[in-house]
């Protein structure tokens, strides 16, 4: 079978992913930063089943990382139960919230469904924040370290931690692969264009979105959990944070490529780096001026392609080629698409 050019990149990129701590310090920064990259890229994957294929535009996602979090950490402190057990629990339970929220939500559309969910992630933040008993309020979690634990998903390694979040990243991907190839990712698609016009032909708007959204739910939970396990400490404000989950995810996947299986990853390889380097070399001239840096070539890359970074695959292929150097967001008007 002869792989597309997306088919291909992705082949590279899970290469160089399986090879990078060869050539990365263990304990250097550099392969923690990969290592978030990945889960957010992952998330951002998640978001995008309702984001992308959808046009569910989902600024509450944070409630979901957040749950998962709490769920899998709270059961290892309080019942000694391995998180890997905890993970699979905490996507049950966010797949139940997604549903819950579905009920008053989802026959809301555009930016109300967008305010709707932010509101639902607040309330959870809130409720954190104010149960300390349970959630230990905000002075946060700490993750009780017992070494090299494989079964209670802990290492002394960062290694160990960068390739279950490869694995994570994989399965993400291809789950979002087969809903979008489907029968179901159709609907979805069909749902995003023209609601009425699915509606007539037979798709149930309401329970197509709804599985959406529980899918969605869950695997940003398990993003939550990895999330927590790598870092060992969190706290309200961290995981049910709006900039720092909910808009962050909505951004990879804008910019990297709404609605398409490479586009989160690209948009996480672009962002998360830059915002890294950004904060490494200009936070100690002023405060505020890497966000501020970061915020500008944010803003220009929308802006030179606003169907994301995949997008100016084709275009890059042409000029190779010798074709009209013609701008990349001319090519929607050629016909030529988004893989």
């Amino acid at each position: 079978m002869r792989l597309k050019p997306t088919g291909i990149l992705l082949l590279v990129l899970f290469v160089v992913a399986v090879l990078l701590p060869l050539g990365l310090d263990p304990r250097g920064n550099w392969l923690r930063v990969m290592g978030t990259v990945m889960i957010f890229a992952a998330a951002a994957q998640a978001w995008n089943i309702m984001g992308g294929l959808a046009n569910q535009v989902s600024l509450g996602h944070a409630a979901f990382f957040g749950i998962g979090a709490y769920v899998s950490t709270l059961l290892y402190i309080n019942f000694g139960i391995s998180p890997w057990i905890g993970m699979l629990i905490g996507a049950l339970v966010a797949a139940g919230a997604g549903a819950l929220i579905c009920l008053p939500t989802l026959r809301l559309t555009g930016h109300y469904f967008a305010l709707a969910t932010l509101a639902f992630a607040e309330v959870c933040r809130v409720i954190a924040n104010s149960w300390s008993s349970v959630t230990g309020g905000p002075v946060g979690l700490t993750i009780p370290f017992a070494g090299d634990a494989p079964m209670l998903f802990q290492f002394r390694s960062t290694v160990p931690y960068y390739y279950i979040i490869l694995a994570l990243l994989v399965v993400v991907s291809l789950v979002f692969w087969r809903i979008q190839v489907g029968a179901f990712g159709y609907r979805l698609r069909a749902l995003r264009e023209t609601p009425e016009a699915a509606s007539v032909v037979g798709v149930n708007v309401f329970r197509t979105k709804m599985i959406a959204t529980m899918i969605s739910a869950a695997l940003t939970a398990l993003c939550g959990t990895v999330f927590v396990q790598f870092t060992f400490f969190f706290d309200p404000d961290s995981v049910f944070s709006l900039t720092t989950i909910s808009i962050r995810l909505a951004m990879i996947a804008i910019v990297g490529g709404l609605g398409t299986l490479i586009g989160p990853i690209i948009g996480a390889l672009f962002l998360l780096p830059l915002e890294e380097v950004a904060i490494t070399l200009l936070s100690s001239q002023a405060s505020g001026v890497a966000q501020l840096a970061f915020g500008v070539v944010l803003i220009a890359a929308i802006l030179i392609e606003p169907r994301g970074l995949v997008a100016l695959g084709p275009w890059i292929m042409r000029r190779l080629k010798g074709g009209q150097p013609s701008a990349p967001s001319d090519m929607t008007a050629k016909g030529e698409t988004n893989v």
